[in-house]
């Protein structure tokens, strides 16, 4: 047995004597640290439209306020493993852009707030959960530091079942955390409402085609793209954006994410 497989399976051992304790997640963060370097991890709860619930994280002061508080907010219904959950993609680990729509990395919300994260690279184990909860255990490279090996990779999906099995007991009744409590109800209806906002965008003075157009293009996605989401031309889509542009009194993509960000703001 080599030194790393001895490191991992006695932090196995420390994980499951940690089962359904507040020592969980930086157990299961220290054994994943054995198998692949990273600089952090955070762990959230997505149930439906709720707000996400931070279960973990070990970032600073500084840091958490960009993850976590920012996050929370209102970027986070643009986030790839957020549509994901939602979406009820099969549970697994996957590369953050594996899962984002074509155009991500030139979206505005990568620009505007994923680029303020500093992140080199986002991998994530996604847990399916009774009561249709989802948790994202993810792990991320800072920097300049290189994406995750496809040796790397390989080895964590080796890993995978222990990780979604311990995960999956550790965290078997948190769909409660959504249900009970008055911080809980008060997440559900600011997620409601971000989400809200999020599909109803412009629709005072926009078509409801426009506002699917709208919300696939604040996603990430591509002309190309959105004409296969929503089954019409390449060519319409770039009409209709045309069209958006003119009706919301705008120029550019950037103009839009502002428009919907500063929405979600005023009316809070």
């Amino acid at each position: 047995m080599t030194a790393q497989a001895r490191e991992w399976h006695e932090g196995t051992g420390r994980v499951v004597a940690a089962l359904r304790t507040p020592d969980f997640a930086p157990r299961l963060v220290e054994a994943l640290g054995t198998l692949v370097a990273f600089d952090h991890s955070v762990m959230f709860a997505y149930r439906g439209d709720a707000r996400p619930l931070d279960l973990f994280d070990n970032f600073g002061m500084k840091r958490r306020e960009v993850f976590v508080s920012i996050y929370q907010d209102g970027p986070y219904l643009l986030d790839p493993f957020f549509q994901a959950c939602r979406n009820r993609v099969a549970p697994g680990l996957y590369r953050i852009r594996e899962l984002a729509p074509d155009r991500f990395y030139q979206s505005e919300y990568f620009r505007s707030y994923y680029v303020s994260t500093g992140l080199a690279e986002e991998i994530g184990f996604i847990v399916a959960l009774p009561s249709e909860v989802r948790v994202v255990i993810s792990l991320m490279r800072a920097g300049n530091r290189p994406a995750f090996s496809e040796r790397e990779m390989r080895r964590l999906r080796e890993v995978e079942p222990f990780v979604l099995a311990a995960a999956a007991a550790n965290w078997e009744s948190l769909a409660s955390r959504f249900e009970g409590g008055e911080d809980a109800r008060k997440s559900d209806i600011l997620g409601r409402y971000l989400d809200d906002a999020f599909r109803n965008f412009g629709r005072s003075v926009l078509t409801p085609r426009e506002s699917e157009v709208v919300s696939l293009v604040l996603r990430g996605h591509s002309s190309e793209s959105i004409a296969r989401v929503l089954d019409i031309a390449p060519g319409t889509v770039k009409i209709h954006r045309r069209n958006i542009y003119a009706k919301l009194g705008i120029s550019s993509q950037a103009n839009l994410f502002s428009l919907f960000i500063s929405g979600l703001s005023g009316e809070r």
